[in-house]
């Protein structure tokens, strides 16, 4: 008797009952093996779209995972339905997997297990294939041409959450008969008391001559709740302190608050997960869609809190605000020694390069409502002079490699390594392992009583990052497996005597040249502007041209550090 893999698959997608549509392909797939054998395991993946390759599918990668252990528990692989299973290439780029481990596939379509040397059975699950993602190709044309159609015809409020100064209404059963049978509703968009009015200040602070930043600054200080914090449902992952620019400007760019519904703003792009290895499928990512193509509603949908002509009136002065001619701005193109290497030490963010008063320096801007909104205390704007770090910066590096030195360069470069760890340590299975902690905390709020429909859409999404970051763990491989082997003592030494000629020639080097210089140490710095400390640190690469390596596995050592004060 054969022992067999069931695999099966829905989605959110088909409109089913999990278990029902299992319960029917189960019921195919053991009616092929009746006499043959029993199905002895199962992997049956829900919520997952078919266009996802099998290994960013959770059960269909567990079987693959499964099938090199010669303890696996099964023979072969059944599938009830191929459409389900299979969608564009897949097949081709699985079958030989199963072929390779000696597991032979059965399909109802081919009367039972599919022969890998017959052009026929190739063909035919090359055309279910295809038939697959045409199928998929037309719902989503379908689909997408019936919400146009809504919109623009109905004015009918397509889901999303409402726009901030709006609440969901109820607008009656939903026109078709089976899903107002289920208990589904329409919703419309009307004015929420307490938010509406705010949205009405902003329209009239800003035609009135006040900026975003101002406009944000009033409204944090006269302690009206910003979006995210009038909405904290919906908003757990930001502070919701304080008002935004951002929030501003979305405010005033949207315009649906004109009371017609609008629809096609962003559209679902599918891009390819790695251009290198296209079997790994795409990722689906929000993308803007020229204004041209929205789609507006014939007539009014719903009550408008600010007019046509306001909006209109807006949408100019934002445009005003940009390049005021045509032509290209010719600026003078200004080096700096430490572009990218410089960061501020209070915020963690990159210092940009500025050219003032015919010297270079390094800028952290960071507006008011910000810093609340972060719980930071942050000047306006951080900045810091080139030529107060420079000297103080080549001299050291020069201290530090200097031959007399040698040793105790030598001691902290090999003292500083990191040491060999266990993959829990490494960032895609910390994700990994968040992704199964979120899981349990979303069903154990579904068992709770919480809105099936709201957990299931925090569900699948949190799926769709742990199926992203399990492809990621599988094209890093073995180099996941452990930390690279530390660097022995002779090889860091090779690294850093072959500094010796770089070191010589920075301080005599142009801004450019210093910057590339820079950049081959591996130094980073770290600006203190309440202590005017600047931190610095380095790690040779090995990338400099001093040690070749033909199979990969060595690491830079771990930096040392230095601190230079600049007022």
């Amino acid at each position: 008797m054969i022992r067999f893999a069931f695999y099966g698959r829905v989605s959110t997608e088909d409109q089913q009952d999990p278990e029902a549509s299992r319960s029917w392909q189960l019921g195919r797939a053991r009616a092929l093996i009746d006499g043959h054998g029993q199905v002895a395991t199962e992997y049956f993946d829900v919520g997952q779209s078919r266009s996802l390759p099998w290994k960013r599918r959770p059960e269909a990668a567990r079987l693959l995972q499964d099938l090199p252990h010669s303890d696996r528990g099964f023979d072969a692989v059944l599938i009830g339905e191929p459409h389900r299973a299979f969608y564009g290439n897949q097949y081709g780029l699985t079958m030989p997997v199963f072929e390779h481990y000696g597991v032979t596939l059965w399909v109802p379509e081919v009367g039972g297990p599919i022969d890998p040397a017959s052009e026929a059975h190739d063909l035919i699950m090359s055309v279910f294939g295809g038939m697959s993602k045409g199928e998929r190709n037309r719902i989503k044309i379908r689909v997408r041409s019936a919400m146009q159609s809504q919109a623009k015809v109905e004015g009918r409020y397509l889901g999303g959450r409402p726009p901030y100064g709006y609440r969901l209404a109820d607008a009656g059963p939903h026109p078709n008969p089976a899903k107002a049978a289920d208990g589904k509703r329409l919703h419309v968009l009307e004015k929420d008391p307490v938010t509406a009015p705010v949205v009405e200040r902003i329209f009239r602070w800003y035609l009135g001559g006040m900026g975003f930043f101002l406009i944000a600054q009033t409204l944090t200080d006269e302690d009206i709740p910003s979006p995210s914090a009038y909405d904290r449902a919906r908003n757990r992952h930001r502070t919701g302190i304080a008002w935004s620019k951002g929030a501003v400007q979305a405010i005033l760019a949207n315009p649906r608050y004109t009371g017609y519904q609008v629809w096609n703003k962003q559209h679902k792009a599918e891009v390819l997960l790695d251009v290198d290895d296209v079997a790994l499928g795409y990722e689906t990512k929000l993308k803007w869609n020229e204004r041209e193509q929205w789609v507006w509603s014939d007539r009014p949908a719903h009550p408008a809190i600010i007019d046509r002509a306001t909006f209109t009136a807006v949408q100019e002065r934002r445009a005003r605000r940009g390049p005021s001619s045509d032509r290209p701005k010719v600026r003078a193109a200004h080096p700096y020694a430490l572009r990218s290497l410089l960061v501020h030490h209070q915020c963690g963010r990159r210092m940009q390069g500025t050219w003032n008063h015919g010297h270079a320096h390094y800028r952290c801007r960071y507006p008011q409502e910000y810093a609340i909104a972060n719980l930071i205390d942050h000047p306006l704007a951080v900045y810091l002079r080139e030529d107060a770090i420079l000297p103080d910066l080549d001299a050291w590096l020069a201290s530090a490699f200097d031959p007399q030195r040698l040793t105790a360069t030598l001691d902290a470069l090999v003292d500083q390594q990191p040491e060999e760890t266990t993959a829990l340590t490494d960032p895609i299975r910390r994700t990994i392992a968040a992704c199964d902690r979120r899981l349990a905390q979303h069903r154990a709020a579904l068992e709770a009583g919480a809105d099936p429909i709201l957990v299931t859409g925090w569900i699948n999404e949190t799926q769709a990052e742990r199926a992203t970051a399990v492809a990621a763990l599988a094209r890093a491989g073995a180099r996941t497996k452990t930390t690279p082997p530390r660097l022995t003592r002779q090889e860091i030494k090779n690294i850093v005597e072959g500094l010796g000629e770089i070191i010589d020639v920075i301080r005599a080097a142009e801004a450019a040249d210093k910057a590339e210089i820079y950049g081959q140490l591996g130094l980073r710095l770290s600006y203190d502007h309440e202590t005017h400390v600047v931190s610095a640190e380095v790690s040779p690469r090995s990338s400099v041209g001093l040690l070749a390596v033909s199979e990969g596995g060595l690491e830079p050592p771990r930096p040392i550090k230095g601190t230079s004060t600049s007022s």
